[in-house]
């Protein structure tokens, strides 16, 4: 689901244009106050304006939005130590309070089978060497400036990177722990977890590996209905039993299912009726199970150009064999692209209804 770390990232204009939007119904008869039903928001484009973007962020307040996902990398938040670069994300986080939206922080420690990526002063570190104190540091000036960040996301793809490296997880969880303290004294409100791939979890029997690194607050997690190839291989109602695995998997912590979707891309063995029928799937789940999630995002708005997702060889590197990275790569670029409710040209998919119609 991500190009450099957890989602693809265009900047134009000097801002970062991949947000994800929670839908809330703040109405005094809801059975459901706790109810987070999200979507991410993306330009069908790769080249947007500040207008564009303002026009994406009144769209998504006007579906009553209330939640949002920004990724912030740290080699561009701090590019010198102490020296903070705030103009973009400044503009960003702007228009998320403009238009009533709290964000989910993203800050890449771990991405999938690599660390980082970190800025030049930190270096090429080894898990062990992270400055956790400094670190903990950038993100209390980063929480600081940005009172809207309610959930913070340390690490993403936590469960392949230590699929292989299962000695190391005591000197991670020694890292999240002085993070999570020290974070924790400044903004006792902000809760604090990793990310984890539910599909590659199921795909790979990385259950207990998940479990063990299932520290702090809540668990994220992200969901394709895909096999280690990247094609399609299940039901819309398979993957629904993948969501209720989800929960067994960790049950004693609240899940935020950050990204999830459904390709309509038929290369991939996608289609507009699986993506309706898995919209109606996953609102049923979450109306089952709402006192289990934190919340639940579809993964894209709008489709892509195929070609314009921006997957690249260094995201399944190290998952699969050397021979297979292109045709993953071609596979996942194609699912990306079409991931969308809405097509490039602005016309609705079968389940933007679906998903509407869905928000209880």
């Amino acid at each position: 689901m991500r190009t450099r770390i957890l989602a693809s990232m265009v900047i134009a204009a000097g801002i970062a244009i991949t947000i994800s939007i929670i839908l809330y119904d703040g109405g005094l008869e809801s059975p459901y106050p706790e109810r987070k039903i999200g979507i991410v928001v993306n330009p069908p484009t790769q080249s947007v304006t500040l207008r564009d973007l303002d026009v994406l962020y009144q769209k998504a307040s006007s579906t009553r939005a209330g939640h949002s996902n920004v990724y912030i990398f740290w080699d561009l938040i701090e590019p010198e130590r102490g020296q903070f670069e705030w103009a973009q994300y400044d503009t960003l986080m702007g228009l998320h309070e403009k238009h009533g939206l709290r964000v989910t922080l993203f800050l890449s420690i771990i991405n999938g089978k690599t660390l980082g990526p970190f800025p030049d002063w930190v270096g090429d570190q080894p898990l062990r060497s992270i400055p956790g104190e400094h670190l903990a540091e950038t993100i209390d000036s980063i929480l600081s400036r940005y009172h809207i960040v309610d959930h913070l996301i340390i690490s993403g793809g936590t469960d392949e990177h230590f699929r292989y490296k299962s000695h190391e997880i005591p000197i991670y969880e020694e890292l999240f722990d002085l993070v999570y303290r020290m974070v924790k004294v400044q903004h006792p409100d902000v809760k604090i977890g990793n990310s984890f791939e539910l599909h590659n979890i199921l795909n790979k029997n990385l259950e207990e590996t998940a479990r063990k690194l299932s520290f702090g607050d809540f668990v994220a997690l992200t969901y394709m209905p895909i096999d280690t190839l990247g094609d399609i291989n299940r039901t819309p109602q398979q993957a629904a039993i993948d969501l209720e695995r989800a929960l067994e998997i960790f049950p004693d912590k609240r899940i935020a299912f950050l990204e999830v979707g459904w390709s309509t891309s038929e290369f991939v063995g996608g289609s507009v009726e699986d993506q309706a029928e898995f919209a109606r799937v996953l609102h049923d789940f979450y109306i089952e199970n709402v006192d289990e999630i934190e919340f639940i995002t579809w993964y894209r708005m709008y489709d892509r150009p195929e070609g314009m997702c921006g997957v690249d060889e260094s995201v399944v590197q190290g998952t699969v064999t050397l021979g297979n990275s292109t045709f993953v790569v071609e596979r996942l670029n194609s699912y990306i692209c079409s991931a969308g409710l809405l097509t490039i040209h602005d016309s609705a998919k079968p389940a933007w209804t679906k998903f509407l119609d869905g928000i209880p």
